[in-house]
């Protein structure tokens, strides 16, 4: 006899369906788990067989074969523990054989018979409510999978005896709620930042149309300050982009007690990290930062100082909105929209552009082009908005605090986003969100300029040397520009701050 328990194997953010066979028969007594599974699923045998004994059970003195089918389909993790215990226990008699069916089962067992958690459930709970079947997972991961829908049918057992209890009909646990956390109402303000209103003014565009961000400036100016405000006037995210968050996340293992939240994610990387900590990678394919900040802002601070391989394998990814990562044996795609921000000084002292400053060795040109040569001029090309922030002068320090803080500017982005979403939902583009998001094609229709504006920006392109690529992200910038003016159309005086977002572009290309 063949007891059959489901579970799944992840690829990226999907959920394969996994058939655990489970069966005991007469001969020598061994237990063999077979299916082209790694380290952590040999290793599961010695974990059941402990779960079991602090359980009450035995394993018998037979033959125990696990068959993970597919065959073909590589096995990772260590969350078939579970279905693999409770396919014994239906073969042995200690559970019902037909209690189990409908059912997708994961969990890591503990030596003492709990079930601890895993990564991966919300995915794993939206592909057996897509199948039909309800969930069985450790009971830390509740919240996370009562998500899925309020008619899948959840148990989120604390250890295998409570499972078996509530089977027998001794112990019934109730299904658990889905989980919220906390919102975190405390975030910086921009009211704590003086002076820097031309960069002010770039953070609020940045955020409105999504687009990438690169600070340049001395060392103290508050460019890392600046970035570490923009979540607080950036836009909760929408249902479907939760969704899609919250999947990366739960397949990453950071859903912390399995709630999930709308506020955007801010990832910002040590420039120590390698390029497999950015754009994902190892032995299992993991998600790197990029996919971590999907729908979200990656900051890079001290940008020059990142390697420069890990830098341009960011080139990709900001084009296409996915990161696709191969290895011999499989081939795993994540999404990865993110909105990159970066902060970098102009040299490696830093004060090469601060007025009477002369660096002892070499010229200020010089030092300024052999530190800005690190990042490679098709990267620079792909960030929208250059911004120079100089150094804040003590009087400006001394200043009472701003009026408007990151309330006012949060609901000027709010008001362009949901424009932003019309326009493109009217287009027929219900996917696009922003201004950035938008594809080359898109844009020239919903950023046609007026005949002043026309003029502008061919004769700025060709004194800029604008490439096709610069070309397009004027146009979003200045489409974006006049979102938050509330204009129907772009106008000269839109394109004509957009261009000047792209002057230093110009500069640090030349550089590179």
């Amino acid at each position: 006899m063949v007891v059959r328990v489901a579970t799944v194997a992840f690829e990226g953010i999907e959920a394969r369906p996994v058939d655990v066979q489970v069966q005991i028969a007469n001969g020598n007594v061994v237990f063999t788990v077979v299916g082209l599974g790694d380290k952590a699923v040999a290793e599961s045998r010695e974990r059941v067989r402990a779960a079991l004994n602090a359980s009450g059970l035995a394993l018998p003195a037979k033959r125990i074969t696990v068959n993970l089918a597919p065959a073909d389909l590589p096995k990772e993790g260590s969350h078939y523990d579970l279905p693999i215990a409770l396919g014994i226990m239906a073969a042995i008699g200690a559970i019902a054989p037909d209690a189990l069916q409908n059912y997708t089962v994961l969990g890591e067992l503990a030596l003492d018979g709990a079930i601890t958690a895993v990564a991966g459930v919300l995915p794993a709970a939206i592909a057996a409510n897509a199948r039909g079947h309800g969930l069985i997972c450790p009971h830390d991961c509740g919240p996370e999978a009562a998500w899925a829908g309020q008619d899948l049918d959840v148990l989120a057992p604390i250890s295998l005896i409570q499972l078996v209890n509530h089977f027998k009909g001794t112990q019934v646990m109730a299904r658990p709620r889905p989980g919220v956390r906390a919102v975190n109402r405390a975030l910086p303000d921009l009211r704590d930042v003086k002076g820097q209103e031309s960069a002010k003014r770039a953070l609020e565009i940045a955020a409105a149309g999504g687009h990438n961000l690169l600070f340049n400036g001395p060392p103290g100016a508050g460019k890392s300050m600046l970035a570490a405000r923009l979540p607080s006037i950036l836009p909760p995210l929408t249902p479907a982009e939760l969704l899609e968050v919250s999947l990366i996340h739960s397949i990453a293992g950071d859903l912390a007690g399995g709630a999930l939240t709308d506020q955007r994610p801010f990832r910002a990387p040590h420039h120590s990290a390698s390029m497999a900590a950015l754009v994902g990678g190892g032995a299992r394919a993991r998600p790197g930062e990029i996919s971590l900040a999907h729908h979200g802002v990656l900051f890079l601070d001290e940008l020059p100082e990142f390697q420069a391989q890990a830098l341009d394998s960011l080139r990709q990814p900001l084009e296409t909105g996915e990161v696709a990562i191969s290895r011999a044996a499989h081939r795993t795609v994540y999404p990865a929209r993110f909105q990159l921000v970066a902060a970098m000084n102009p040299c490696r002292c830093g004060h090469a552009m601060d007025p009477g400053f002369s660096c002892h060795r070499q010229p200020n040109d010089r030092c300024m082009a052999q530190y800005q040569t690190r990042i490679s001029g098709p990267l620079l090309d792909r960030i929208d908005l250059h911004v120079e922030a100089p150094a804040i002068a003590a009087a400006d320090l001394m200043l009472p605090p701003p009026c408007e803080g990151s309330a006012e500017v949060a609901a000027r982005v709010a008001a362009a986003r949901e424009i932003q979403r019309a326009r493109y939902a009217a287009m027929g583009f219900k996917g696009i969100g922003s201004n950035a998001a938008a594809p080359a094609a898109v844009i020239e229709q919903a950023a046609q300029p007026d005949a002043s504006g026309r003029k502008l920006v061919q004769e700025a392109s060709e004194r800029l040397r604008l490439s096709a690529r610069g070309f397009h992200r004027v146009l979003k910038l200045a489409r974006t520009i006049a979102d938050l003016d509330g204009a129907a159309t772009v106008g000269a005086i839109h394109l004509a701050e957009a261009l000047s977002y792209r002057i230093d572009a110009t500069r640090l290309l030349r550089a590179a």
